[in-house]
């Protein structure tokens, strides 16, 4: 089940609950833009409703004020927005500029908007024509909905999410490290249901010499709105030329962020495939995830989604770059001693030390189940 939703007595809350919701349709379809959703109301009635459903593409309150009958019902409504509207002309005209234009009464905000070019621009701009102006309605909400757009603004990285398959006893692998499969079907279409909404899919060697992946998303007959872009950290090798991630270089991206100890003429070779070498200037695990994730940030990668195996994750853990956790629990017990768990490395010494985080949702997957976890932030 997903976590509770809190109870809302508030008509303010309620309708930005409801804009939230909306927001949240368009996951995986507008980034590197926010989520965000609008509700038009008068008299406690929702009249209109609106989301930003692509990149590019109308924004939230465009989308509502059309959703109007009648451009005349928009004089004097309120309009609960997720975000502050943007005041400046990007691939669209200012949604600030058409609140004021339609006569909205008031407007009604969960947060503002730190993108430089809106911070608090658009909050001013309508206050400055006279509109009665609230913010901070289920704005913890709105935030947790768009963390991943927030990190980007605010740290120029992407947001990080871990994905593994483990069994009961906490493996990823038998001792032979056989791994296929883990987790049942069901499992395995949300896994991939999550490789078609993020911007970047990352792996290590480990995982290509043992798995031969493709890391494109299969979703039945659907095709995905996004293609993800392909990284391979690369410290001291690098894939076989015949790979299917090689293979497949020039019909999907893929990028090979390779350490200082790789040759460069076998780079120069697998550049032929199609392929881009990230060329790092150490094999320093943690030096090599700050790099690559700067170089997606400033590609405004939004979300990027760790594969494995459990070196690759333990590189991204003990730099503290783990955001978010996809936990898919299998119905199996394999045991062993030498059966590796998810995240490798030398760990903590001390439970007190733990890096901590909090369950957003669980859900069965018939036999299986799926675990959310976010990063706590510390205070």
């Amino acid at each position: 089940m997903s976590a509770p939703r809190r109870s809302l007595s508030d008509p303010d809350e309620t309708f930005m609950q409801r804009a939230l919701e909306l927001a949240a349709l368009a996951r995986g379809d507008v980034e590197p833009n926010p989520m965000v959703g609008c509700v038009l109301v008068r008299d406690g009635h929702i009249i209109g409703e609106g989301y930003h459903h692509r990149f590019g593409g109308p924004h939230a309150e465009i989308d509502a004020l059309q959703s109007l009958e009648s451009p005349a019902d928009a004089i004097g409504a309120t309009a609960y927005v997720t975000l502050e509207p943007c005041c400046h002309h990007g691939k669209t005209p200012p949604c600030s500029q058409a609140l004021i234009d339609a006569k909205i009464g008031r407007v009604v905000l969960a947060m503002p908007d730190p993108f430089p070019k809106v911070d608090g621009g658009g909050i001013s701009q309508i206050r400055d024509a006279g509109i009665e102006t609230s913010v901070g309605i289920l704005q913890s909400e709105a935030e947790s909905l768009n963390a991943p757009y927030l990190k980007l603004v605010r740290t120029g990285k992407p947001w990080v999410i871990a994905k593994w398959a483990m069994t009961l006893d906490g493996r990823i692998a038998t001792a032979s490290r056989d791994s296929q499969w883990i987790t049942n079907p069901d499992s395995r279409r949300q896994a991939h249901q999550l490789r078609a909404r993020v911007d970047a899919i990352a792996v290590g060697m480990g995982t290509v010499i043992d798995d031969d992946p493709l890391l494109t998303a299969r979703i039945g007959d659907t095709k995905p709105n996004r293609v993800a872009n392909r990284f391979v950290f690369c410290r001291h090798r690098l894939p076989n030329v015949q790979s299917k991630l090689l293979q497949s270089a020039r019909d999907v991206p893929l990028h090979l962020v390779v350490g200082n100890q790789v040759d460069t003429g076998e780079c120069q070779i697998l550049q032929q495939t199609g392929a881009v070498i990230l060329e790092t200037e150490t094999d320093d695990p943690s030096v090599m995830v700050e790099q690559a994730l700067q170089w997606m940030g400033k590609k405004s990668l939004t979300n990027l989604m760790l594969e494995g195996g459990s070196e690759l994750l333990a590189s991204f853990f003990e730099s503290g770059q783990i955001d978010e956790c996809h936990i898919f629990l299998g119905a199996k017990v394999v045991g062993g001693q030498q059966a590796p768990g998810p995240i490798g490395g030398s760990g903590i010494g001390k439970i007190a030390d733990a890096e901590a985080f909090s369950l957003i949702s669980i859900d069965a997957l018939q036999s299986d189940l799926r675990a959310v976890y976010r990063r706590v932030e510390s205070p």
